[in-house]
């Protein structure tokens, strides 16, 4: 086992290789999908290797702690080719604590599932907080799925395949490069990354980027929005519902999607399309310095 620090397109294809090897590994532990890391990738491309190491062993991604750079904060997770955080944490020994005060400069948080203890207990130890956001994870059989709604008259549902000579839909939020850096995700479609369109003025009224990964079956929602302007007509339902058939015909047996607990609208919405609430993850905080 040797500790390897790895920037840009080399930590993305290191991380996918080690959540699709956690994944494969344990269907349904862990909080991550490789999908995850690569929606990340958006908004920082690791320039900074202290930022992205990993334990090999025989050249093979074993575990590994990847900070990612929100601008006001930094992300911290801890990853472990088969979703077991303790395995990670015995790997990395003393490592986890050096390399949280390497990027002390901004708070770094944690999004840690409620039955992973060990992570708990080590994040706690290094100085973390428990904060009041919580996250649900659900998840269903892709046959379970709820059949598509229809949209009311003026809306269609479109893709970025359909749109490319458009900026994306996401670049107010994402950014102006977002095309670019998601065209380099290895579980990324153009045809999965759907958005309904009012079609008299054009104009983007919600949008949800479905991630087909063929190698573990494993399709992820992530991220869903109704633009405020166009809220409360049924269209998260509608783009929800035709990704998820999107999905299913892509290959993925198993859907997934987060939200934040007490939002209510993303949660009946999730819940009426047919996910079931598996698990919950809590968000700990760290102070700067």
């Amino acid at each position: 086992m040797r500790e390897y620090q790895a920037t840009g397109l080399e930590h993305l294809a290191l991380v996918t290789e080690l959540l699709h090897a956690a994944r494969l590994a344990n269907p349904t532990g862990g909080d991550w999908e490789a999908a995850d890391l690569q929606w990340s990738w958006r908004r920082d491309q690791h320039p900074d290797p202290r930022a992205s190491t990993f334990w090999l062993d025989d050249d093979r991604p074993a575990a590994a702690i990847v900070f990612t750079d929100w601008g006001d904060n930094f992300g911290c997770q801890v990853l472990d080719a088969r979703h077991d955080s303790a395995s990670a944490l015995r790997i990395a020994g003393t490592r986890f604590t050096e390399l949280l005060d390497t990027f002390a400069s901004k708070p770094t948080e944690m999004e840690i599932r409620g039955d992973d203890r060990a992570l708990i207990d080590a994040a706690s130890a290094a100085g973390f907080v428990a904060t009041d956001e919580v996250h649900v994870g659900t998840m269903m059989p892709a046959s379970a799925r709820a059949p598509m709604t229809a949209l009311p008259d003026g809306f269609v549902v479109s893709s970025y395949a359909e749109r490319a000579d458009r900026p994306h839909h996401m670049v107010a939020r994402s950014g102006e490069h977002v095309a670019a850096r998601l065209g380099e995700c290895a579980v990324y479609r153009p045809d999965l990354d759907l958005c309904i369109v009012e079609t008299a003025t054009d104009a983007v009224a919600a949008y949800g980027l479905f991630w087909a990964d063929t190698v573990t079956g494993v399709g992820l929602v992530e991220p869903m929005r109704t633009e405020d302007a166009f809220q409360g007509r049924g269209l998260a339902s509608a783009v929800l519902r035709a990704g998820l058939d999107r999905l299913a015909e892509a290959g993925c047996s198993t859907l997934k999607i987060y939200f934040v607990k007490g939002n209510e609208p993303a949660r009946r919405a999730y819940l009426g399309a047919g996910f079931v609430p598996q698990f919950e993850s809590r968000t700990y905080r760290r102070a700067a310095g």
